[in-house]
């Protein structure tokens, strides 16, 4: 069984981007419609010779009653407790929302040591300029990407690949966690 990464985070931050950018190529769907990915897609991808399965989740938005926000809510914890990693993904052009606050919390409560956060949207100036702003959130070190362009994807599964291969080496027992 193949180690899992799954991507999450609030509706039209770019995660079916990014995902489509792991897997090389197009599976999900892509559009600047809110909810428009509702269940978990996996694809198999790899790097730097360590193959994982990728998960594209739908946009998380925990504050709303509506039936289908819940049932991506659902889906998203779901992934998020099977995942070894989980790249948890915002917009460098907005700062972190009240939303990505409350996403964040919900993660460090209960996935802290998998979260890796990822702030899409960033091939300007200006926006690299901001990536301090993500400190806030509590995850550690922001990670500048452009889903889009591919910039800082490389960097991103690097520190994943990385994650996972001294996970690995745990699960074998050659290893210290």
């Amino acid at each position: 069984m193949l180690p899992l990464v799954s991507i999450v985070g609030r509706p039209n931050v770019g995660k079916s981007c990014l995902f489509n950018r792991i897997i090389g190529r197009q599976l999900a769907v892509v559009d600047n419609y809110e909810g428009l990915t509702r269940d978990r897609n996996y694809a198999q991808a790899s790097w730097n010779g360590v193959e994982f399965t990728v998960t594209d989740t739908g946009g998380l938005a925990p504050t709303s009653k509506e039936a289908l926000t819940s049932e991506i809510r659902r889906q998203v914890d779901i992934a998020a407790e099977e995942s070894d990693v989980i790249i948890f993904i915002v917009d460098a052009g907005t700062g972190p929302t009240d939303l990505d606050e409350i996403i964040a919390r919900h993660l460090r409560r209960t996935q802290s040591e998998k979260i890796f956060l990822a702030v899409n949207k960033a091939e300007s100036p200006r926006a690299l300029d901001d990536i301090n702003l993500y400190f806030s959130l509590g995850l550690g070190d922001p990670l500048p990407i452009s889903a889009l362009h591919g910039k800082g994807v490389a960097d991103l599964l690097d520190v994943i690949v990385d994650r996972l291969r001294k996970l690995d080496k745990v699960k074998r027992g050659q290893g210290v966690a």
